[in-house]
């Protein structure tokens, strides 16, 4: 019999949910387990793909070509429907993966990118074994009840604020 696959919350508004996730998988990858991380609201390449897809994880990739609060109203509803074909595609494939991460859904949601009660049913339909993961801020207390791990990172102090921007390979 399989083991059950839990349900993990990496949220909050420090640096290092993505990466934690992505921590997972490389391990999961490593105990041979199939990997599936699907991202939203993400506007460049990030320096972890071509790694992650060299050690045969799957990423899946929901976009963007600017931050949310800079877009249209038009492009807006185009960004609101590549995110939900990328939500609706995880779903279609869930069941070829031990491991399903899905990197900042949590603020498609608060974005109103995807629907809450959409990855709600994700959850309770998702197979038994499969370990599903979500990111970002301001994780829902419905969701935050439903997880089995839920990590709340906090930002204490970040270089951001000394007018340090986004570095290659340590932020991006």
């Amino acid at each position: 019999m399989a083991e059950k696959g839990l349900v993990h919350i990496y949220t909050g508004e420090g640096k290092g949910k993505t990466t934690a996730a992505i921590g997972l998988a490389v391990r999961a990858s490593g105990a041979e387990k199939k990997v599936l991380i699907v991202q939203f609201l993400k506007g460049m390449d990030t320096s972890e793909l071509e790694p992650l897809r060299k050690l045969g994880i799957t990423v899946c990739r929901g976009e963007t070509q600017k931050f949310i609060p800079f877009m249209t109203q038009d492009e807006l509803q185009d960004c609101k429907k590549i995110q939900e074909s990328t939500f609706e595609k995880a779903i279609e494939n869930i069941n070829g993966f031990d491991m399903v991460i899905l990197d900042e859904a949590l603020g498609a949601i608060s974005a109103d990118m995807i629907s809450m009660s959409a990855v709600i049913r994700l959850i309770s339909d998702k197979p038994e074994a499969t370990e599903l993961i979500l990111t970002g801020r301001e994780a829902p207390e419905e969701l935050i009840r439903l997880a089995d791990y839920v990590s709340d990172i906090r930002c204490v102090k970040h270089p951001y604020n000394k007018g340090i921007c986004a570095r290659k390979g340590i932020e991006f």
